[in-house]
């Protein structure tokens, strides 16, 4: 069956994603402190062309165009995160009051436009205050998180239904810490092992704040997956693909579902472990409501060589396999293996060189990219996968991380001169899906 006529279950929600330091912009305004975005791409040869946050696509001052863009989309949810250093400049004690104000206004016009505010709490723009006294590798800074997390929902946890504590823990700690790609730029791994730790416990805590707090809503994380496929079926390239998988998958996912950190795993890092402090795997292992899965791809490995490229296979801007069938496999997987409580797709998308001609942004691979990997959704949830929506990323053109500007994922076009929205091809094709599937088998 075509992915234009099977359907998706009749409650599935249907979303778009961001991020707020990749498109809020107003990086100096009412209060907001520093980040550790500000910071790291205000760096010379940090970030493409030295580009930073500091405008982005200025949603803080156009949330009203971006939500009628929302609103003529036809999405039912939209996934955005909070900014840490607007709610606390200083990384915790004093409340800016005109930050809660910002998103407290937000989660409103949202609302009242028909859309439901799925809310990351962290989505990597640490202070930079915290940082400078350790940054995530300090386990301070899990209380700073808690701290943070009781502000934020004190002021939204009335009319949040949906709350996603962290976003992609593996990116935050080992780009961050272990890689130095992203901010902060540290390249250490038992930095990046006691960053991954500690993101995982301060999640499990600010769960339990969530519980508390606003009972009535549902908590998850979003957990950036990369399926790992053996370049052969040669028993050393198995095993390979399977040491990739504990690195950059199994590492994460196992102690958010109450399985603890993987023996193999721990046996690998056992003279850089972080120190693991009693209780601290039972408040990683917090109940969820939800588990959000961010795919882009998946990963060949072949064993004394690591990546390697699939042959004759298309790929996107950011040099990543467009691959669907891996969406649908790693879905089964995790249902087969796990068990999961309900799934939502957080983040899936494609950058592509789009250009704007005569007024149209024509992104034809992306809408082939997209018409793949809801296919593969729709057919995990045949086979009994609770995948509950699918948030594309993204929205928006925006600052994405070290690329800069020189990557689009977004189904808006955005003049990053004149900040103008352009809504691509892949926009009218999504709305014109999102539609079709409202409106049921004809």
């Amino acid at each position: 069956m075509s992915q234009t006529t099977r359907a998706f279950p009749s409650d599935f929600v249907w979303g778009a994603a961001t991020a707020a330091y990749q498109v809020e912009g107003a990086a100096a305004e009412d209060g907001r402190g520093e980040s550790i975005w500000d910071r790291f791409s205000a760096t010379p040869g940090k970030v493409v062309d030295g580009a930073t946050g500091a405008v982005a696509c200025d949603t803080y001052h156009r949330n009203a165009e971006d939500i009628g863009l929302m609103r003529s989309l036809g999405i039912g949810a939209f996934r955005l995160s909070v900014a840490w250093p607007r709610i606390l400049p200083e990384g915790r004690g004093r409340v800016n009051q005109a930050g809660l104000d910002f998103y407290d206004r937000l989660v409103d016009d949202l609302l009242a436009n028909g859309l439901d505010p799925y809310v990351t709490l962290y989505h990597w723009d640490l202070p930079q205050v915290l940082e400078d006294r350790g940054g995530w590798p300090a386990r301070e800074t899990v209380e700073a998180f808690t701290e943070y997390t009781e502000v934020v929902v004190s002021r939204l946890g009335d009319r949040v239904r949906h709350w996603i504590t962290q976003n992609e823990p593996w990116v935050a700690s080992w780009l961050g810490y272990g890689l130095g790609v992203h901010a902060p730029g540290r390249k250490s791994d038992s930095d990046a092992l006691a960053a991954g730790h500690h993101i995982l416990v301060a999640h499990g805590r600010a769960a339990e704040v969530l519980r508390r707090e606003a009972p009535a809503s549902e908590v998850g994380i979003a957990i950036d997956l990369v399926p790992m496929y053996p370049f052969s079926d040669n028993e050393a390239d198995v095993e390979a693909a399977h040491r990739e998988d504990g690195f950059r998958n199994r590492w994460f996912l196992e102690p958010v579902l109450g399985r603890g950190y993987p023996e193999d795993m721990l046996e690998r890092y056992d003279e850089i472990l972080p120190t693991i402090e009693d209780g601290d795997m039972d408040t990683i292992a917090a109940p969820l409501d939800f588990l959000g899965i961010n795919y882009y791809t998946r990963s060949v490995v072949r064993a004394s060589v690591g990546e390697v490229p699939a042959e004759g296979a298309e790929h996107t801007e950011m040099g990543w396999e467009v691959y669907p069938d891996g969406l649908y496999r790693l879905l089964v997987h995790l249902q087969t293996v796990y068990e999961p409580p309900e799934l939502y797709i957080t983040e899936n998308g494609a950058a592509f060189a789009d250009a704007r001609e005569n007024g149209r942004v024509a992104d034809s691979r992306r809408v082939s990219y997209l018409e793949g990997h809801l296919d593969a959704v729709v057919a995990a949830i045949a086979e009994g996968v609770p995948v509950r929506g699918y948030f594309l990323w993204s929205l928006l053109d925006n600052f994405e991380w070290a690329f800069g500007y020189s990557r689009r994922f977004g189904i808006v076009y955005v003049d990053f001169d004149t900040l103008e929205r352009v809504p691509k091809d892949s926009f009218t094709w999504y709305r014109d899906f999102i539609a079709t599937q409202r409106a049921g088998p004809t």
